[in-house]
């Protein structure tokens, strides 16, 4: 059926918090959370085939890996699959005494014991207990009320704190979820939360999580902020709770929801790698730490080679990572509009050429080099890049810096190709592309260089004489000037009756140390006012400038302008 043209008939917008004196709008972050991992149990559970025990293990290590302290591992109740993986991650000696492993279970006395049990021999873990508190969960799905729900919490927080006294060898942390909290009433999750507190008795050096998940994202993440402000300003004893953060994200704002609950007063956040979660996923703690990273704040985090992350995370889940998912997306770096890689290519210069180091590089928020990611694949070329993304390419890959005017002229080249193939350029194209535009190809070139000599006439002239390829046949030939250029030209004016001007002229290293080159760019013109370009690399400059004449001769004998490939 189609789309209401009355939606408000059927949906209600979601309430606003009465907090007119509200502060975490000022605030920034300063400092990274602490981060729990939820991939090897929320992500898990929301993909077609879950994890297998190799894949699970593989998994934990690359969170280890890049930091992550926290990890739920499992929901042990679940099945018996399971609860042997976490019993067997427990005791092979494969978890850090520096990283902590969580589980969770619903309310549920027999869940409870059973979580318990998977944690045998653990030094140190967290058991993580829930139950929904909201409106629409009370009234549809339990029919209880208020008083009922939150006793669910209590007796589950007092079987927490009796199953723990039987396990003394295991320092125990206990975290309380009032799942639903995001659709809930504000003051029922607080007098859950302080009734869970009063069974456990947390003090400020053994504080208990509590966690607010916007399990269904039903609001615009500044109400979430608000909600949290607003937990975290009533909740007595404070000190003696972490406030922990589980955003969803559908509504898409899942990201920004912790980053605005970060902002309101919350300690920990958790999520999956790259997002993956129930529905459309979970917060994606790769995203949340990489923006801190931008803003100059070190997320305790290492995705410095995320291409690594990535591989696990897809071989793990069997769920692709987007290719424009932030930061970690296969284009995510990458510009194919021209005026994009133009700024790109100039801001690149510019920072190689500054004092600081601060990062100033235009469509870039970070440094692509930081997560391990290439240069090359910053700028890629089709047919709606500009000039700016070839000649970058060319640096990157050649190490030739074309002058402004001769991108101009390879650029409707360049575009030729791209219109022509109707696909993305690589590097090995466009070099294919300059050497056969430029007569750096053999088979393309009417002029060959052979060999040459130049020596000094008794009038200071100088003599350019020098064997010269001619469509295939060698011929030996001179000429003279007042320097070499104008030798070389001389010799051909003379020679082939092929006459043309130097219009400008440069040149620069390719490289450094014995095995550095030189390149040569000319730009000629013809009596009638047709004009192109010259191109010459060799590693004497002199004879850089010499093939670069040739090449000239080469374009004005073919006739400039025509793409020729």
């Amino acid at each position: 059926m189609p789309m209401l043209s009355d939606p408000s008939a059927k949906y209600r917008p979601f309430p606003q918090v009465n907090l007119p004196d509200r502060q975490w709008p000022t605030r920034t972050i300063t400092s990274p959370p602490r981060w729990l991992s939820t991939d090897l149990r929320d992500g898990n559970q929301s993909i077609i085939d879950p994890m297998d025990k190799v894949k699970k293990t593989r998994f934990f290590d690359l969170l280890v890996e890049v930091g992550v302290k926290e990890i739920e591992v499992g929901f042990p109740a679940a099945g018996q699959t399971e609860f042997d993986f976490i019993s067997w991650l427990v005791q092979s000696g494969k978890v850090p005494e520096d990283v902590v492993v969580q589980v969770l279970t619903q309310s549920r006395e027999d869940l409870i014991a059973r979580s318990f049990e998977s944690l045998e021999g653990a030094h140190s873990a967290i058991v993580h207990l829930y139950n929904a508190v909201s409106p629409a969960w009370r009234d549809i799905v339990f029919r209880m009320s208020r008083e009922e729900v939150k006793q669910i919490a209590v007796r589950g927080a007092q079987q927490l704190v009796e199953e723990a006294a039987k396990r003394p060898g295991t320092k125990w942390h206990f975290q309380y979820s009032p799942e639903t909290f995001s659709t809930a009433e504000l003051d029922f999750s607080l007098e859950v939360c302080e009734a869970v507190m009063s069974v456990v008795g947390p003090t400020k050096d053994w504080p208990i999580i509590l966690n607010l998940p916007a399990t269904v994202e039903a609001a615009t993440p500044n109400i979430y902020a608000d909600q949290i402000e607003y937990f975290c300003r009533n909740l007595p004893n404070r000190e003696a709770a972490v406030i922990s953060l589980h955003t969803h994200n559908d509504r898409g704002t899942g990201v920004a929801a912790a980053e605005l609950g970060m902002m309101a007063g919350a300690d920990r956040v958790e999520g999956c790698l790259f997002g993956n979660g129930e529905r459309t996923g979970n917060c994606c703690l790769v995203t949340v730490a990489l923006n801190m990273y931008t803003q100059g704040v070190d997320p305790g985090l290492d995705f410095s080679d995320i291409d690594k992350v990535i591989e696990t995370v897809e071989y793990c889940n069997e769920l692709p990572v987007h290719q424009r998912h932030p930061y970690g997306g296969e284009l995510v770096f990458t510009a194919f509009s021209g005026s994009h890689q133009d700024a790109i290519k100039k801001g690149f210069e510019a920072n190689e050429q500054q004092n600081d180091e601060q990062w100033r590089v235009p469509y870039l928020p970070i440094d692509p080099a930081d997560l391990g990611r290439d240069y090359e694949a910053v700028i890629r070329v089709n047919s709606q890049s500009g000039k700016g993304g070839f000649a970058w390419v060319l640096q990157q890959t050649q190490g030739l810096k074309l002058p402004k005017k001769l991108q101009a002229d390879f650029s409707k080249h360049v575009q030729y190709m791209a219109d022509d193939t109707g696909r993305e350029l690589n590097a090995a194209d466009i070099w294919e592309c300059f050497k056969q535009t430029y007569y750096l190809k053999v088979e393309k070139r009417k002029f060959r260089l052979v060999d040459y000599e130049e020596a000094r006439a008794a009038d200071g002239d100088r003599v350019f004489s020098g064997t010269i390829e001619v469509d295939g046949e060698a011929q030996r030939v001179s000429g003279r000037g007042k320097g070499l250029i104008s030798s070389v030209l001389s010799t051909i004016g003379k020679t082939y009756g092929l006459e043309f001007e130097v219009c400008d002229y440069s040149e620069h290293a390719m490289g450094t140390g014995v095995d550095a080159r030189a390149a040569a760019y000319i730009e000629w013109a013809l009596p009638d006012g047709r004009s192109g370009w010259g191109v010459g690399i060799d590693e004497d400059v002199a004879t850089a400038s010499v093939r670069a004449i040739l090449s000239a001769a080469n374009g004005a004998a073919h006739g400039p302008g025509t793409p020729r490939f």
